[in-house]
């Protein structure tokens, strides 16, 4: 095999496949935490399974007679799984245009390797039978890597299958029984890592959810009963509306803060805050309750103080947002509406947030604490949120700043400690702070190397129970293993917890 252009090919292919595994598969997608890609995850195990043996074969052999004939077969059978993963990728997923552009090119390349290494198989085919070494320098070293790199990733597809019937969510009505009896809720945000899972919640449970979207092909990905609308100048002035959960605004952790990112972040939280403000105005029959997302950024960079809804704050862009968004909402409390502040903490899930970043290096054994590892972590599950939002909806008492964080935070150290013994992975690869500051400055300082030591103070005194008070819980259940989270009352376990 002696032709530049269909080594040219090869290696084209071999990058383009690894480009789609890391940026599609693992990075974006994040295939293997999906419970629905079961299916798509085996057949990318046994394709890349084969890809190995005709790497391994092409840069280290020349095979005859009927070793070029099974050859020939194991290049069908990868033609085959290829079909059958685009139909189950039409029929289990909405693709990304990137990851279609990409599949087309890997398939268009695949077919031009196809057109010019049959006629050289066909022709090992006649020879008699024999496997004879032959290297081809660097080309060979290239393939062999990439026969290690196609192995380990087929191998982890496999376990990733077999762990899915472990990442099967709790059944969503419960989240919100707090409700009771059948409620109107308009969702904004309805489409983001906490919306979806809020929405599907209180569909599932039986009551009217109206999502908003500027977008409704992004609603696609939300579980029916709904009611979808596009701008909040939809919603007649008659109609009723119990509760309003304001979920939106532009994400505040996926690219670095720019002048422009900061402005979006802050206008599009504002903007949309105004504009509920402006619907409740105008509705005859005002919902009880709005319960404005904000986050514990609000209290700035605070090191190891312990905060409580009492505590005050200190400078930093987060505490910025945060200042403005729950100083626009609480317009609404002037309109006689009872007005919770949410101060939300990392909200962890597969599906989204920092959890779902830190699956990949942390699978593959390359995680590790970011700079000293001291700095706090407040956090929370998904389905403890959701919980706690129905819980402030349901209690007419509970009004102002409530803190969404679970009763134990932790430092970025145990964290990754916790995560690492979660996944069964080592954890020995520590982020050094200071080329994140570097490269990063604000963004970095605020969400990466610093933190807050946050305690729900509100929602613990208000009765709230939290199914995963702790993070070995919550980790258990997210990542597939213990699923019912702690069985005990966390209402006032520790001093601050009750006022």
């Amino acid at each position: 095999m002696t032709s530049p252009l269909l080594w040219t090919l090869i290696v084209a292919q071999i990058f383009m496949g690894a480009f789609d595994t890391i940026y599609h598969h693992e990075l974006t997608e994040r295939l293997a935490w999906r419970a629905t890609q079961r299916r798509e995850l085996l057949l990318h195990g046994a394709r890349n399974l084969l890809y190995a043996l005709v790497f391994a074969a092409f840069g280290w052999f020349a095979l005859h007679g009927v070793w070029a004939i099974m050859l020939i077969a194991i290049l069908a059978a990868e033609l085959l799984i290829t079909l059958a993963d685009f139909v189950e990728e039409d029929m289990s997923r909405k693709l990304p245009a990137s990851e279609r552009v990409t599949h087309t090119l890997l398939a268009l390349n695949y077919g031009a390797i196809l057109v010019l290494i049959l006629p050289l198989l066909v022709g090992w085919a006649h020879e008699p039978s024999a496997i004879v070494p032959a290297t081809h320098g660097i080309l060979s070293l290239l393939l062999a890597a990439s026969a290690i790199g196609v192995v380990i990733s087929g191998t982890r597809d496999f376990a990733a299958a077999a762990r899915i019937p472990k990442l099967v969510a709790p059944p969503p009505a419960e989240l919100v029984r707090d409700l009771g009896e059948r409620r109107t809720v308009l969702v904004t945000g309805a489409t983001g890592f906490i919306g979806k899972r809020l929405v599907e919640a209180l569909a599932a449970a039986g009551h009217q959810t109206i999502v908003l979207t500027r977008n409704p092909a992004n609603a696609l990905e939300l579980k029916p009963p709904f009611q979808l609308i596009t701008d909040l100048g939809q919603i007649a002035a008659d109609a009723r509306i119990d509760a309003i959960v304001n979920l939106a605004g532009e994400p505040i952790g996926n690219a670095l803060w720019t002048e422009a990112k900061r402005r979006k972040i802050l206008n599009s939280r504002l903007e949309m805050t105004a504009a509920i403000v402006r619907l409740i105005t105008r509705l005859e029959h005002r919902p009880s309750v709005l319960v404005n997302g904000s986050a514990i950024g609000w209290y700035g960079l605070r090191g190891d103080e312990v905060l409580t809804e009492t505590g005050d704050g200190r400078a930093c862009f987060s505490r910025e947002i945060c200042t403005a968004w729950e100083a626009q909402a609480e317009k609404a409390q002037a309109l006689g509406v009872r007005t919770v502040l949410l101060r939300i903490g990392l909200v962890l899930g597969i599906e989204g947030g920092v959890l779902s970043r830190l699956l990949f290096p942390f699978e593959y054994g390359l995680g590790g604490r970011i700079g000293s590892g001291r700095q706090w972590m407040s956090w929370i599950a998904r389905d403890d949120l959701v919980r706690l939002i129905a819980h402030v909806i349901a209690s007419a008492a509970l009004c102002g700043p409530v803190n969404a964080t679970a009763p134990e935070p932790v430092r970025n150290g145990d964290f990754s400690a916790e995560l690492g013994h979660a996944l069964h992975r080592p954890v020995f690869m520590p982020l050094p702070a200071l080329p994140l500051h570097l490269l990063a400055g604000a963004f970095a300082d605020e969400l990466l190397l610093g933190g807050q030591h946050v305690l729900p103070q509100k929602a613990l005194a208000s009765g709230f129970v939290f199914r995963y008070p702790t993070l070995r819980d919550a980790l258990g259940a997210i990542v597939g293993g213990s699923k019912n989270g702690s069985t005990g009352s966390v209402r006032a376990a520790s001093p601050m917890a009750a006022e």
